[in-house]
């Protein structure tokens, strides 16, 4: 019993170790991408997330996406209104010098509309970011479990410094 436990153990380190492996960091300039993500889909919809960090003394703008496996890719806010979580594009994602910009679920996010298929747990796509100051990068973007909270969260499950924790009242329909 205590073999099948310690081995339990070692197969969920790796398996946690295998889903913070696919996070990648990517610069581009003063800019920094890190730990780009999607969450599976079941529809033709999705969402792609991930931290911007500006390293340098003038501010930028993260101002189009788009990506081969989708019609379009649009940069969208989920905002609070009356009580209500509504989502809008938005023309770009301000990133203040030495400052950072995080697109995650329930804020800023990239929505992906048109996909030829939908997003599978385990897979990845390219996705190319487009900022007003640095210009153009190519990336990839590891797709994370359906209730996926962050990248490499396994599946949204609730562990030690990671959220899995749902959002209730989450209006995800365009408005």
């Amino acid at each position: 019993m205590t073999r099948i436990f310690a081995a339990g153990l070692l197969l969920g380190a790796g398996l946690i170790t295998s889903a913070f492996a696919q996070s990648s960091d990517y610069k581009l300039g003063t800019i920094d991408i890190h730990a780009p993500w999607a969450r599976a889909s079941v529809t033709k919809t999705g969402a792609a997330y991930l931290e911007l960090a500006n390293h340098g003394s003038a501010p930028d703008k993260l101002i189009a996406a788009s990506t081969p496996i989708a019609a379009k890719a649009e940069l969208h806010e989920n905002k609070m209104e009356n009580g209500v979580m509504e989502m809008r594009p938005v023309d770009g994602i301000d990133i203040a010098p030495g400052g950072t910009a995080t697109l995650k679920p329930g804020g800023y996010h990239l929505m992906l509309m048109g996909l030829k298929e939908p997003l599978k747990a385990g897979g990845h796509f390219p996705l190319t970011l487009t900022f007003a100051k640095a210009g153009k990068i190519d990336i990839q973007v590891p797709v994370e479990a359906v209730g996926a909270m962050q990248g490499g969260s396994m599946s949204g499950h609730d562990m030690p410094g990671m959220s899995g924790k749902s959002m209730p009242g989450h209006d995800m329909s365009h408005k």
